[in-house]
């Protein structure tokens, strides 16, 4: 059986008791294609050279074992370590929280083109704009690219509209308006007033028109190598229509229903091209009662453990065999390639 050597990246100063990265890490140590696998951090100014100056040659890294484990101190990033060649690897994991710069993916891509890279960086960057959503209007709300003032108005005289910025992430920076009110955050203001608040800015948002059944929630659909693994709905708190767990939102467990299906079934493949192995993909429910996409989110994505847990189904081993699935499959076609040039 041909085994492989792995790399992940990460940045344990931000991690949570939830973190999936720790679970997801001790099963794919000990799956039969692991010759070896490592986490270096972020976190750690001693990888400075390779994460800020862009020098791709050596990195501080723990060895990832059955004991490792989250503690608030970063314990398993201070056992087992060691400096190695970035050379020796065979496959970059990416586990690092949104956003990652556009310079730092440009860097990966360059330097690392020998490595298989999980997820892709082209396709992380490519999918974390949300202006990526047009690819799909046919099972998306009505949405607008909107760069300017004028296009915002001329949008928004259509119906109640939201607007999202290109590249935030987790709620943040999302505008309701409806008519001459707008809703930014906890913050209400007259149109003009936001008008005058962003004209002296670079304008990029999505605008998306604002569903009537929103309160009926964010439903966040996990995906590993095309096969659906788990679903989870986020109810937005009372006070508020965003979904998002971190700006108040609830979460519960959930099923994925024919149209979620067809909606992974349309962008898998797209997404599979681009080299995107685990995403998950958001959906509301549209003004006439039916599951649509709204977001696509590429980066760390987590949920598995917990799901596991709520269900009793062995949802990360089973993710991690889809991952070695992949690996073995692309890494033996990507050096195939290889050898032929």
């Amino acid at each position: 059986m041909k085994q492989f050597k792995v790399l992940v990246l990460t940045d344990h100063s931000n991690h949570k008791a939830g973190n999936s990265l720790y679970p997801l890490a001790r099963i794919m140590c000990q799956h039969p294609n692991c010759a070896q696998l490592d986490v270096a951090t972020r976190g750690n100014n001693l990888n400075d050279r390779f994460f800020k100056d862009f020098v791709a040659k050596e990195m501080l890294v723990s060895r990832v074992d059955e004991h490792f484990t989250f503690s608030k101190d970063g314990e398993a990033f201070l056992r087992n370590r060691s400096k190695e060649l970035l050379a020796q690897y065979d496959v970059i994991w990416l586990r690092l929280p949104p956003p990652l710069s556009p310079e730092f993916l440009a860097f990966l891509t360059k330097e690392l083109s020998d490595k298989l890279i999980i997820n892709a960086p082209e396709g992380i960057f490519q999918t974390g704009s949300k202006a990526f959503l047009m690819n799909f209007p046919d099972i998306c709300p009505p949405m607008k690219i909107c760069r300017s003032v004028a296009d915002i108005k001329a949008f928004k005289n259509q119906f109640p509209i939201v607007l999202k910025p290109f590249r935030e992430y987790g709620g943040r920076g999302i505008v309701k308006i409806d008519g001459d009110r707008v809703q930014e955050g906890k913050q209400e203001m007259t149109f003009d007033a936001f008008v005058a608040k962003i004209k002296s800015s670079d304008i990029e948002y999505l605008g998306v028109k604002f569903l009537k059944n929103v309160s009926q929630g964010d439903k966040r659909i996990v995906v590993v190598n095309g096969k659906i693994m788990e679903a989870s709905l986020r109810l937005p708190p009372k006070d508020s229509w965003i979904c998002n767990v971190a700006m108040g939102g609830s979460f519960h467990s959930a099923h994925v229903d024919e149209e979620e299906a067809q909606i992974i079934e349309r962008i898998n493949p797209t997404l599979s091209e681009m080299g995107i192995v685990m995403y998950g993909i958001d959906t509301l429910v549209d003004d006439d009662g039916k599951r649509i996409l709204s977001e696509i989110n590429a980066t760390s994505i987590g949920g598995l453990p917990q799901a596991a847990k709520l269900t009793g189904k062995p949802l990360v081993e089973e993710a991690i065999d889809l991952i070695w699935n992949y690996i073995t499959e692309k890494k033996l076609e990507k050096d195939a390639v290889t050898k032929r040039k």
